[in-house]
């Protein structure tokens, strides 16, 4: 069970990483660069945005990423430890949206999400969710203020 604890909190770290930067700059690995350009040459139209598991996991698929995630033994360190994977990537970790993967499919896969801009959309979610958070908790705080500062509190007789 250690392995399954292991892969959520990598997943939440990563989640959290993606949120808050521009993940178009992220470097996941030294190698980004050498599995980006691996990738696309043996996946070039494999669309990363939401992914399709047959391509990740039926018989003919794995024997497409085989030879692909065998090239990284020694590069990669775990390269072939479970990780979790979003299916789509306009959404977060959930039960649906996440498969179980070797890391450096996850690399690979999320590697292209973020050159090509797709997981762009998850920072801009976050942040949008928290400036809206800001703007309620500032609206929150000014209309305490005005409350507090010309209306009449019950109970309390101002005349002298």
């Amino acid at each position: 069970m250690a392995w399954a604890i292991r892969a959520m909190q990598h997943a939440e770290v990563y989640y959290k990483l993606i949120s808050s930067v521009d993940p178009q700059f992220l470097k996941l690995t030294k190698v980004d660069d050498q599995i980006y350009s691996e990738f696309r040459g043996n996946f070039e139209k494999l669309r990363v945005d939401v992914l399709d598991p047959e391509e990740l996991k039926s018989e003919s698929a794995k024997e497409k990423w085989r030879p692909f995630c065998l090239k990284f033994e020694g590069i990669v360190e775990d390269y072939n430890y479970g990780t979790l994977l979003r299916l789509d990537c306009s959404q977060g970790y959930t039960e649906e949206n996440t498969i179980f993967a070797p890391r450096i499919q996850f690399f690979a896969i999320e590697i292209a999400r973020n050159r090509e801009g797709y997981n762009k959309a998850v920072s801009i979610s976050v942040q949008d969710k928290e400036g809206e958070k800001g703007a309620d908790n500032e609206e929150e705080e000014s209309e305490k203020g005005a409350d507090s500062g010309g209306e009449k509190e019950e109970g309390v007789n101002r005349e002298k």
